[in-house]
C-alpha cells in the first residue's frame, strides 16, 4: 500500500478543522458529509 502521507495529514487536518469550527456553529454536519463524499468515491475507485 503506497501511501501519500503529506495528502493524508492535509486532508485529515482539514476534516478536524473543519469539524472544530464547525461544531459550535450547528454545522459540523456538513464536515461529515464532506468526508463521506471524499470516501464514497475513493470507494468507487477501489473496487
Amino acid at each position: 500500500m503506497n501511501l501519500n502521507w503529506k495528502k493524508f495529514i492535509v486532508r485529515t487536518f482539514l476534516f478536524l478543522t473543519a469539524e472544530i469550527c464547525l461544531t459550535p456553529l450547528g454545522l459540523d454536519d456538513l464536515a461529515d458529509y464532506s468526508e463521506y463524499l471524499y470516501e464514497r468515491n475513493e470507494k468507487a475507485i477501489i473496487c
